[in-house]
């Protein structure tokens, strides 16, 4: 982000610095074991936390005021909660869709989504696949192993051999909803540099410390979405790889809100509601029952609350 550069350039420049931090957290997930249940079911609170935090200090807060400011919804912002509760609304629907959708085509992994199946295979059917060998305490795997010439991989007794589909399906959904929510973060940052003098108060140094607010903030997310997915048995490459995508749509979100300024301000309310809408009913709808479904309710519970006061801190530090 350098002055002097047209405003839509600045917006890439802002947003690829958020995508880099949301890669940057993601890739911390290389430095904490994984691939146990407790470990998933503390990930997944700690997303939830996130989730929470940033649903209304990030999202739902900046669209009242946005909307407030608009001057469309009474003289004093008194209506600017309508925009915000039926982008909320549709957020909610939107997840609720998706998971439906989601069920009734078949998808159990993120790398059913990708078109990325190995030999035809889903992750959960794969995991179906081990099979108990009596006596050695090891496991063979049907097809080609990681571990030995035998087809004989050591399996930590810890973590369940298989998931469902619907286990797969609620990680993807986290997947989903921080992508989503980081369209609208996208496109502030963009806006943010289109704006700059058109009112005295939108200045370069403002949209510059709003990327760079945004980029600290989406550095937790990346680790919330590489996390969990590690935890579940992803390898650490596709865990990292992952969490970075969710990301990787700011650039494009910020160079589309630098290029369409006058049209994108009267919609960022919705925009922003609407992801704290599909955040929150993901949480409520999938995150927490999954954290709370193998007895480690209560570590879940309060890697929720680590992860709420760690966004909620950067939040405000950063408002």
């Amino acid at each position: 982000m350098f002055p002097g550069y047209s405003p839509i350039v600045q917006a890439l420049q802002g947003t690829l610095l958020t995508w880099g931090l949301t890669a940057l957290g993601a890739a911390t997930a290389v430095f904490l074991k994984g691939n146990q249940r407790l470990m998933l079911d503390l990930s997944l609170g700690f997303a939830g936390g996130v989730m929470l935090a940033a649903s209304y200090w990030s999202l739902l807060e900046p669209a009242l005021e946005m909307a407030a400011g608009l001057k469309t919804y009474g003289e004093e912002g008194e209506w600017a909660f309508v925009p915000v509760a039926f982008g909320f609304f549709l957020g909610a629907l939107f997840v609720y869709a998706a998971d439906v959708f989601m069920s009734r085509v078949g998808v159990s992994s993120p790398l059913d989504l990708m078109g990325k199946k190995d030999e035809g295979q889903s992750i959960s059917e794969k995991h179906s696949q081990l099979q108990d060998i009596p006596g050695d305490g090891l496991r063979r795997r049907r097809g080609r192993s990681d571990s030995n010439e035998e087809g004989y991989a050591m399996e930590d007794e810890s973590m369940p051999t298989s998931m469902d589909a619907s286990h797969w399906r609620r990680i993807l959904l986290l997947i989903v909803a921080i992508t989503v929510h980081n369209i609208p973060e996208g496109l502030a940052v963009g806006v943010g540099f289109g704006a700059v003098g058109r009112t005295k108060s939108a200045t370069f140094e403002s949209a510059r410390n709003l990327a760079i607010g945004i980029g600290i903030q989406n550095f937790p997310e990346g680790l919330s979405v590489s996390l969990p997915l590690k935890a579940a048995g992803f390898s650490t490459g596709k865990a990292v790889w992952y969490g970075q995508l969710s990301g990787l749509v700011e650039p494009f979100a910020g160079v589309l809100g630098a290029a369409l300024v006058t049209f994108i301000v009267p919609v960022l309310p919705y925009a922003l509601a609407f992801a704290a809408g599909a955040m929150v009913y993901v949480v409520v709808d999938d995150i927490v029952p999954e954290a709370q479904a193998q007895g480690n309710g209560k570590a879940s519970s309060w890697g929720v609350i680590v992860g709420f006061i760690i966004m909620m801190s950067l939040d405000v530090a950063l408002g």
